[in-house]
């Protein structure tokens, strides 16, 4: 099967993945981790952005989280950017400044699983690893007509096909996501220009809309939170979350979570509440300005934005925080739902004549 996929691939060559035929391991690396949970077409100016910042591994080794976070910023999933730095950081320290080249060595660096670490020993070193994203798993449970589609199986099918291809299997690899991209598709696949109907188990057996089975997945449940822009004179107070877990590194307004659907008291008092206890600041909010929703991967955040003068006190915590000043916002990365609202609302142009009713 290798051959006329390798031909298929050949004859196609999709132009719109900036790092298509890259050599360069860190390079190929970082488009990777970047490609996770994301769409290459929407990765691909982001990766170039990075690379023309961090052009080694040594620079993004050296570089400071907030300028990573800030190149992310709009790609989602932040943690990747914080492991991907990470990662840096070992190679130089560990691995002398290179990108190693076994699987296991790899798989050692922080964010870099099984396929990560396949997708760089393939392609960038020519090592005969599977790569098995989500539409390589596509295809091969299809071609295999496999019915539980386990790791196991999946990767016993993938060695399978490199042991066909063995001077090319960074090429294969790719071969098999860009066909369960363009031709194997979760939805109508376009089986009769597929180079490899003929030889698929589940296509001729009836099962195509089978494999690889669905998983059912439950409503995702909403978060209500209220956050509050606070204003000190000509500039406004943003603190840094927690480096691990959600979001972790980005810069945000302080904010609370609320019940839902409807919290016991009104979210500016909530708020007020919570900015004297947690900050130790005695600020006037204002009541609801605007409303922000954002879905992540696990649940879905409905975000009441209040604006709030400062009136004393001085912030009482150990989480760094800032009094962002006029033209200081775009320093900082902040999570892509906010930069709207920072762009249109928070701005250093609105920041001085703003005030909270």
């Amino acid at each position: 099967m290798a051959a006329p996929l390798l031909e298929w691939f050949d004859a196609r060559q999709r132009d719109d993945i900036a790092w298509r035929g890259e050599q360069d391991p860190y390079a190929i690396l970082v488009a990777e981790v970047m490609a996770q949970q994301t769409r290459v077409e929407t990765a691909a100016p982001y990766h170039r952005r990075f690379m023309h910042r961090f052009p080694d591994v040594r620079t993004l080794a050296e570089a400071e989280e907030d300028e990573v976070l800030g190149l992310w910023e709009g790609l989602g999933y932040y943690a990747r950017a914080r492991n991907l730095r990470r990662a840096a950081r070992r190679v130089v320290s560990e691995f002398g400044g290179r990108i190693p080249r076994a699987v296991a060595e790899l798989r050692t660096l922080p964010g870099v699983g099984p396929y990560t670490a396949g997708a760089v020993a393939s392609v960038a070193f020519g090592l005969p690893e599977p790569a098995i994203d989500g539409n390589a798993r596509r295809v091969l449970s299809r071609l295999g007509d496999l019915e539980t589609a386990s790791p196991s199986e999946l990767d016993h099918a993938a060695r399978t096909l490199l042991r066909e291809a063995s001077e090319r299997p960074g090429d294969l690899n790719q071969a098999l996501m860009d066909l369960g991209s363009a031709v194997c598709t979760p939805r109508r696949p376009g089986c009769g220009v597929c180079p490899l109907s003929t030889r698929c188990l589940a296509l001729r057996r009836g099962t195509i809309g089978q494999r690889p089975p669905r998983k059912r997945r439950a409503r995702s449940p909403e978060r209500v939170e209220a956050a509050a822009v606070v204003r000190r004179g000509g500039r406004v107070l943003v603190l840094r979350r927690p480096s691990e877990g959600l979001l972790g590194g980005l810069w945000d307004f302080p904010s609370v979570g609320l019940p839902s659907p409807t919290p016991p008291t009104s979210p500016a008092a909530v708020l007020t509440s919570a900015l004297q206890k947690d900050l130790g600041l005695d600020c006037r909010v204002a009541g609801e300005s605007r409303v922000l929703r954002h879905t992540f991967s696990h649940f879905r955040l409905r975000l009441a934005v209040h604006w709030a003068r400062w009136r004393s006190g001085e912030v009482s915590t150990r989480r760094q925080h800032r009094w962002v000043g006029p033209g200081e916002f775009g320093d900082l990365a902040f999570p892509a739902y906010l930069r709207r609202l920072i762009d249109e609302d928070v701005s250093p142009k609105d920041v001085s004549s703003r005030k909270a009713r």
